[in-house]
């Protein structure tokens, strides 16, 4: 399994991007950046971050019509993740995952508070644990995430999880906002005996210029 390199210096808002879109298309992403900045910037808490956090990222992925191109194309051999924004203290990310047809991930871990957004088409999570001896197991039946539902992820909540394109003829989009620059964070792949493999995700545009600054 091949995974993106970690960038190497960290992603941070600078100018809107350049070769689309405008100011006006990227305003559902600028309010939504700007609210998580202001609830992370008044608690830590995890319940309230995701409870709050789930309302913004659902008035985001209510509309589909703000996301540039360059961050929903799909490679033809693994799913992709886009840098959309970086809190400049690590605080939050958000970013765009792209599946092409019948993409998935293998099974993973994120650390951190997470939430999950459906933009256009769908995906399938299949929720895991491990066990007392150590073992990968499921722990609950597949959720399938269609445009405008959130599902949220946490140590706390349940953090591990292999994610599907619902679809094998056609291209899904998902928004994600994690309480950490996610690009950057040491992460686990599971395999079914509950050896965990660290990887570090990275972003496909990592040397892109990101799209809003508040």
């Amino acid at each position: 399994m091949t995974l993106p390199a970690i960038p190497p210096r960290p992603v941070h808002a600078v100018d809107a991007i350049r070769s689309e879109g405008t100011p006006d298309a990227l305003a559902p992403l600028r309010t939504f950046v700007a609210a998580m900045t202001r609830l992370v910037a008044q608690t830590s808490d995890e319940a309230t971050l995701i409870a709050e956090g789930r309302t913004a990222l659902a008035a985001l992925v209510a509309r589909d019509d703000w996301l540039p191109d360059a961050c929903a194309r799909p490679d033809p051999e693994r799913y992709t993740q886009y840098c959309l924004y970086v809190d400049p203290h690590a605080r939050f990310s958000v970013v765009s995952f792209v599946w092409g047809p019948g993409q998935s991930t293998p099974v993973h871990d994120h650390t951190v508070w997470g939430l999950i957004g459906m933009l256009r088409g769908a995906e399938d999570s299949l929720p895991f644990s491990v066990s007392d001896d150590g073992r990968l197991q499921v722990s609950a039946q597949p959720v399938r995430l269609q445009p405008g539902d959130v599902e949220a992820v946490s140590p706390t909540l349940g953090d591990i999880h292999q994610v599907r394109n619902a679809f094998d003829d056609r291209v899904s989009v998902s928004i994600h906002v994690y309480g950490a620059d996610i690009g950057r964070v040491e992460r686990s792949v599971y395999l079914p005996d509950g050896t965990r493999k660290r990887f570090v995700s990275g972003y496909a545009n990592a040397d892109a210029p990101v799209l809003v600054s508040l």
